[in-house]
């Protein structure tokens, strides 16, 4: 019984938050404000804000099948956008490097969604214990895998948006607050969840091994360690260095699975695998996701599914459908 509970729990989370279906123009009205998101999260964060909102769209730039963005080249479509676009919101951190010259370019009003979030210094391209590979920038800016952090991107939204349209600067309000106030809500939620659900199945959550670098902030947020993360890009995959201490940390810590990133490349892990026994299953950093996504569905409903993930794999059986 108690686990049925756990399930619903589980599930009444991801409808914390409203639809957030985002200000739409109809008809083939022109919208009078467009916004132009750089990331998938970034964009279902704006959806929310300008929710209700007459005369706005909201659109994303195309960079959700890439692991690492930091070797994201725009587009044409792209440039496009980006030309046509009232405001850009972006991630920050240093994240849209492949953004500069365009933004250069650009007269739009510009948003940081990273400002007020405390960001982690980067550990770079290969971190274990005590051991940093190369450097994307001094932050890691995989902030949003945190909902409390993305309680500030929806107010630093709010304060860009009521720059650009202060007529509507209480329907801006009321969304950001409602939304920031309902990741809040969620976050503390999840990790009770999380807990629980531990709990019940008896299951030991000895800390996480992850091949996406991007996973520190989701930890932090659950309170778990994370006791390695490899960033694998294309012709950059791990030295035998690195697959060799990833192999001694899975066997001291006894972990019945390790982690890939959806997009992200799996050798390693693969190779780990039949060195160990361990499983490996994916987890997703939220880069991509329908058009005309919610937080609700798409934010709150991925880090969900990489909560069950994480549970059944330690778990060694799916004990969270």
């Amino acid at each position: 019984m108690r686990r049925r509970n756990i399930l619903a729990l589980l599930l009444a989370l991801t409808l914390l938050l409203p639809g957030c279906g985002g200000a739409r123009t109809g008809g083939g009205e022109e919208a009078r404000l467009t916004i132009l998101a750089s990331t998938y999260p970034v964009y279902l964060a704006a959806r929310a804000v300008t929710d209700g909102v007459d005369g706005v769209a909201v659109e994303r730039l195309n960079t959700g099948e890439v692991s690492c963005l930091h070797d994201y080249t725009l587009t044409v479509t792209d440039m496009k956008k980006i030309e046509q676009a009232d405001v850009i919101a972006l991630n920050g951190a240093d994240l849209e490097e492949f953004m500069e010259d365009a933004l250069a370019a650009s007269s739009a009003l510009v948003i940081d969604c990273s400002e007020g979030v405390s960001l982690l210094e980067n550990a770079g391209h290969v971190h274990t214990e005590g051991d940093d590979g190369h450097d994307h920038g001094h932050y890691d800016p995989h902030y949003w895998m945190d909902p409390d952090n993305m309680a500030q991107v929806v107010e630093n939204l709010y304060a860009g948006l009521n720059q650009a349209d202060p007529d509507h600067q209480e329907q801006y309000q009321n969304n950001a607050q409602a939304a920031a106030a309902q990741l809040q809500d969620f976050a503390g939620s999840a990790r009770m969840a999380l807990t629980a659900a531990l709990e019940e199945n008896g299951v030991e959550l000895s800390g996480l091994v992850t091949f996406h670098d991007g996973f520190r902030y989701f930890a932090q947020f659950l309170d778990v360690p994370l006791l390695a993360s490899i960033e694998e890009e294309e012709g950059s995959e791990a030295s035998a260095k690195e697959i060799n201490e990833i192999t001694a940390l899975v066997k001291e810590h006894d972990l019945p699975v390790i982690f890939t990133e959806v997009n992200g490349s799996d050798a390693t892990a693969q190779a780990i695998s039949r060195e160990t026994g361990c499983a490996v299953a994916q987890l997703t950093m939220l880069m991509d996701g329908p058009d005309g996504g919610t937080l609700s569905d798409d934010y709150c409903g991925g880090l969900m599914e990489n909560i069950r993930t994480i549970v059944n794999g330690f778990a060694g059986e799916e004990v969270l459908a």
